[in-house]
């Protein structure tokens, strides 16, 4: 049964590297002594061995061992002997390039629906959803598709951000984006605000974190969903 923590981001402001999340994760990991890094994402271009290196002095606060993927010399195998995963944020289409690249897809659908405990953030709960068209990030490789781990009926846009009155931007909103996705696709998008995470066991999914979410379907107004919701109707849309 899947059993997976879907975080919008890795660290909040004020805040280090996964503090916010961190008594969630002791219970999520709880029993689990190491996890498997993927740091394909590589956020701002930095070293698989730099990234492994900040993602283990976060968890080294729960007495949790972290060893990158990239120091296994078979990453199938890897993924099929772990204990626990965590993708950690950074761009997504590079991330999803990798998978690829290294025929992980398929891996990690299956160990994750047989029960290994799945921890994403930003990038790496992006790839939760059905595809990543509703990141973030900046196209800077083309993958061979744009289809992810399908762990979730819909998908994500991490890092929300409400609309500033007082702002003099003129670009484009979060909520423009999504609007225009919903031009040409019919999911369901969740706006995950910094702070927030989805818990998913099975098909249950419930929105945890301080902060509400903000829901988009297509042709209907916005919706705002309270934390602690459950949100689990999302799984059952055709």
């Amino acid at each position: 049964m899947k059993n997976l923590l879907i975080a919008s981001t890795s660290t909040v402001h004020g805040k280090v590297y996964l503090e916010y999340i961190l008594p969630e994760l002791s219970l999520f990991f709880k029993g689990i002594s190491e996890i498997l890094f993927i740091p394909y994402a590589r956020p701002g271009g930095i070293s698989y061995d730099e990234y492994t290196a900040i993602a283990r002095k976060g968890f080294d606060k729960i007495d949790i061992k972290v060893k990158g993927i990239h120091e296994f010399d078979n990453p199938i195998s890897a993924i099929e002997e772990c204990q626990g995963i965590f993708t950690g944020g950074g761009n997504t289409f590079e991330l999803v390039n990798q998978l690829y690249k290294n025929n992980l897809i398929e891996v990690l659908k299956t160990s994750v629906h047989k029960g290994i405990r799945y921890f994403g953030t930003s990038a790496g709960s992006n790839i939760t959803g059905v595809n990543i068209k509703t990141t973030n990030d900046m196209p800077i490789v083309y993958p061979p598709s744009f289809d992810t781990l399908q762990f979730i009926n819909f998908n994500i846009n991490p890092h929300y951000l409400d609309p500033d009155p007082t702002s003099t931007h003129m670009g484009e909103t979060r909520e423009t984006r999504i609007k225009e996705f919903h031009k040409f696709n019919s999911l369901p998008v969740l706006g995950l605000r910094e702070g927030s995470w989805l818990s998913v066991i099975g098909d249950q999914v419930t929105l945890k974190g301080e902060l509400s979410a903000r829901l988009f379907m297509p042709n209907e107004s916005p919706e705002e969903i309270p934390t602690d919701t459950d949100i689990s109707f999302l799984m059952n849309r055709e």
